[in-house]
C-alpha cells in the first residue's frame, strides 16, 4: 500500500508540472515584451528560484552538462521566440516533435539499426508537421514555425545529452542554462520601455512556477514512476497549452494545425506505450 501511495504521488507530481508547463504559452502571449526581453526575467527569476530549491547539487558539473545547459538556452529562447511569432498551438505542437529526433539520432550515435516501427512513427509525425506550413500562414508565423521547430530539434538534443550523462548533472545543466539565457539576453533589454506591475507579475509566475517548480515537481515525480507513464503524462502540456491561450488571449488555431497536432501527438503516444511494454518485458521476463 505503501509503495502505491508514493507511485500515486508520483503521477499526480508529474500531472502538476505538465499543468504549470502548459500555462507558459499563455504568460508569453499576455507580456508584451520581445521574446529576448521575456526571456530575460524568466529564465533569471527561475535562475534565482532554483539556487533557492536545490542549492549545493547545483553546483555539480562537467563538460557535458555544460554542453546540455547549451541545449537547454536554445531550446527556451526558441520556443519564446515561436511562442510570439506564430500561434500558440504550432508552437508546442512543433516542439513536441523533439522525441521524433531522438529515434533519429540515438541509433546514430548509438550505431544501431533504426527499428520499422520508428520509422513509421518517423514518417506519421512528419506528416502531420507538413500540416503547420499548409493553408493561410500570416506574416510571421512561418518564420515561428521554424523556431519551433528548432526547439524541438534542440530538446532532443538535449534529452540525448542528459541520458548520457551522470543524473546528478541534471539540476546544474538547467540552472546554467537559464544564467546563460539571461547573460545573452541582457543587451535587448536596451529597447525595453517601461515596467510595470501587470507584467512583472506575469513573468515572474513563468520564472517560479511554469520553469523552476514544475521542474521541481517533474524531477520529483520521476522518481516514483515509470519513464513511459512521465512521457504520456506529460502530453497534457501540448494539449493544454493552446486551449488556455484560447480562453485567455482569444487566439484560434487553424484546423491544420489541430489535425496536425492530433496526428503529431497519437503517434508519438502510442510508439511511447510500445516501448514502455517493451521496456517493462524485458526487466520481468
Amino acid at each position: 500500500m505503501k509503495h502505491w501511495t508514493e507511485h500515486q504521488k508520483g503521477l499526480a507530481a508529474v500531472f502538476i508540472a505538465a499543468l504549470l508547463w502548459s500555462s507558459g504559452g499563455l504568460f508569453i502571449k499576455l507580456v508584451p515584451y520581445t521574446p529576448m526581453q521575456i526571456s530575460f526575467f524568466r529564465c533569471s527569476i527561475a535562475a534565482v528560484t532554483f539556487a533557492v530549491i536545490f542549492r549545493g547539487s547545483l553546483l555539480q558539473f562537467n563538460k557535458l552538462s555544460i554542453l546540455n545547459s547549451f541545449f537547454y538556452a536554445a531550446t527556451l529562447i526558441f520556443y519564446v521566440i515561436a511562442m510570439k511569432t506564430t500561434t500558440a498551438a504550432n508552437a508546442i505542437f512543433l516542439q513536441s516533435t523533439a522525441p521524433i529526433y531522438v529515434l533519429i539520432f540515438e541509433p546514430i550515435l548509438n550505431k544501431t539499426s533504426l527499428e520499422k516501427a520508428n520509422i513509421i512513427t518517423i514518417a506519421v509525425c512528419f506528416g502531420g508537421m507538413i500540416l503547420f506550413f499548409i493553408g493561410g500562414l500570416e506574416p510571421g508565423q512561418f518564420k515561428g514555425n521554424i523556431f519551433a521547430l528548432m526547439s524541438g530539434i534542440v530538446f532532443a538534443a538535449l534529452f540525448l545529452g542528459l541520458k548520457k550523462n551522470n543524473k546528478k548533472y541534471q539540476q546544474s545543466s538547467i540552472f546554467i542554462g537559464n544564467i546563460i539565457v539571461a547573460i545573452i539576453c541582457i543587451p535587448f533589454l536596451s529597447t525595453l520601455q517601461e515596467i510595470v506591475f501587470t507584467d512583472l507579475w506575469k513573468v515572474i509566475y513563468l520564472g517560479v512556477f511554469q520553469i523552476a517548480i514544475a521542474y521541481a515537481f517533474f524531477s520529483s515525480g520521476l522518481k516514483r514512476v515509470f519513464a513511459v507513464e512521465a512521457s504520456i503524462i506529460s502530453m497534457v502540456e501540448p494539449v493544454l497549452n493552446p486551449v488556455w491561450v484560447f480562453f485567455g488571449y482569444g487566439e484560434i488555431p487553424s484546423i491544420t494545425a489541430i489535425i496536425g497536432g492530433i496526428i503529431i501527438i497519437t503517434a508519438i503516444t502510442i510508439r511511447t506505450i510500445q516501448l514502455g511494454r517493451t521496456l517493462f518485458g524485458r526487466r520481468f521476463n
